[in-house]
């Protein structure tokens, strides 16, 4: 199991985690939903307290990632095998992204 914190404009806003069997699941953090300025991070992953299920990473967060030639040299220089897209993400995500989100791997504990 992997997990990643997903900040919104610098703020954590939830966790996505990978499980053991390759599927995915967001949930928003509750400080985040006591907020009621705190907006949902996309349309697909509306800010409720259900936790969202996927067999695949979410098409929000597979959009961020990078593709072609680009995907080529990042897997390559940072030894991510290009399927591992949860992997991809967090080091792509990490410091610089389009938008208002970020994506940072946390320790395992």
């Amino acid at each position: 199991m992997r997990k990643a914190k997903i900040l919104f404009k610098d703020e954590e806003a939830g966790v996505l985690t990978q499980l053991d069997d390759g599927s995915f699941t967001f949930r928003y953090l509750d400080a985040w939903m006591s907020d009621s300025e705190k907006p949902g991070i996309s349309l697909t992953l509306p800010k409720i307290e259900q936790e969202f299920h996927s067999k695949f990473l979410f098409p929000f967060f597979y959009n961020m990632l990078p593709e072609g030639s680009n995907k080529q040299v990042v897997c390559k220089l940072n030894r991510i095998d290009q399927d591992d897209y949860f992997g991809l993400l967090m080091t792509t995500a990490k410091n610089d992204s389009i938008g208002a989100v970020r994506v940072l791997k946390t320790e395992k504990s």
